[in-house]
């Protein structure tokens, strides 16, 4: 397999769906619009909900695009060797026009001819059924006739956009990325990465929980290119590929910071760039909250080993290679400031910690009353506490 860079790799994906008829999108913001009852762009298809519910789409009913993402439920998986807070998405969509099948195969022979990955090294897992539906035959049957194993699954396969709405089953493609042949399965050796979900919309879910079939079938699909560029580079890591290659290069010289910990360094500072690019400032509620706790957990993780080091040490030119990235027109400057007034909120808040901590209610071990008071009371969160509680906050 020769290896891609990202921008390859990007351009590959595109060019392989315009190619086969797929109008190109342009990403959204990660805020979403008022009345959405999500904060953040979650996934590729988040933005195309009303067309995917029916409304027909401007540019025809093939879409490819490339979506910048944030998940809030995976802040805290972030320091593994996958899981991100803002990360890409790249997505091809059918609106009612070719089916599940068609989707898959296309997907295996992308992944196959396209990127030259081994097919010995793809896995697929496909929705067995519950005590509604049967087992999605179509995808297995697909699978099959590629030659790709499969292992079937309950609920792992089964995709809503939440109690009520869209749903339906889901396939998703696993490439093996360990250093011996491919054994196992993707349910028992997590050395077998997802890099792409295949979404079958044909269902509405309704407030009584019963399934009423869509007249539109529509297929979504999304794949991570930060795994997908793992895969191809032969990484370890999303965290060893090019993408964060000017991160790691440059902050570990700078803060003296490694392993998990500065995979979440690198990874929160970088998506707190891409989130007040997009225009949220830190604050107490919905996204600016979200921001605050990316902020934070940074400034703890590095003021828990050295209380003089300061966010205005961050070059200015990474700041601008993650705007260029994401394609955010933003000034550098303003992104320092957002930065700069937020450490020095922190600096603030720690000082008043430390008069609290002082009391004698709280000279010995804490219980989670403690905590819970700390934090509703002085909002002072509970790895915040323990910091300062620490002989490394001592000096600060």
């Amino acid at each position: 397999m020769d290896v891609m860079d990202t921008s390859q790799a990007l351009d590959a994906f595109t060019r392989f769906f315009h190619e086969r008829g797929h109008q190109p999108l342009r990403s959204a913001s990660l805020v979403r619009p008022p009345g959405d009852p999500v904060l953040f762009t979650t996934s590729g298809m988040h933005p195309l909900t009303p067309y995917l519910e029916g409304r027909p789409h401007p540019r025809g009913p093939r879409l490819v695009g490339v979506q910048r993402c944030l998940r809030t439920t995976d802040l805290d998986e972030v320091g593994d060797r996958t899981h991100l807070t803002v990360f890409e998405m790249l997505g091809s969509w059918s609106l009612g026009d070719y089916d599940g099948g068609q989707s898959l195969r296309w997907g295996h022979e992308l992944l196959t001819e396209g990127f030259g990955i081994g097919p010995e090294r793809l896995y697929a897992t496909v929705f067995g059924g519950d005590d509604l539906l049967g087992p999605d035959t179509g995808a297995l049957r697909t699978w099959q006739e590629l030659g790709v194993p499969v292992e079937l699954t309950g609920e792992d396969n089964w995709w809503s956009n939440g109690p009520t709405g869209l749903c339906g089953p889901d396939s998703e493609i696993f490439v093996w990325t360990g250093d011996t042949p491919p054994q196992g399965a993707p349910s028992g050796d997590d050395r077998w990465v997802e890099v792409w979900n295949h979404v079958m919309l044909r269902y509405q879910r309704l407030s009584d929980r019963t399934l009423r079939p869509l007249e539109r079938r529509n297929v979504d699909t999304g794949m991570g290119l930060e795994r997908l560029a793992m895969v191809l580079q032969g990484r370890k890591s999303v965290f060893e590929t090019d993408l964060f290659e000017p991160w790691l290069r440059t902050v570990p010289p700078l803060w003296e910071v490694q392993g998990p910990e500065l995979r979440v360094v690198v990874d929160h500072l970088r998506s707190a760039v891409a989130v007040i690019a997009d225009g949220v400032t830190p604050g107490a509620n919905t996204g600016g909250y979200v921001l605050r706790r990316l902020l934070r957990r940074v400034l703890t993780t590095l003021w828990r080993h050295d209380a003089g080091r300061t966010l205005g040490d961050l070059p200015t030119g990474l700041i601008g290679g993650t705007l260029d990235h994401f394609g955010q027109p933003y000034p550098v400057e303003r992104i320092r400031q957002v930065l700069l007034d937020e450490e020095r909120r922190f600096a603030v808040l720690l000082e008043r910690g430390r008069k609290v901590l002082s009391r004698p209610r709280f000279s010995g071990p804490l219980g989670a009353e403690d905590y819970g008071y700390l934090h509703d009371t002085h909002g002072l969160p509970r790895d915040l506490v323990d910091m300062l509680r620490g002989p490394a906050a001592a000096g600060r």
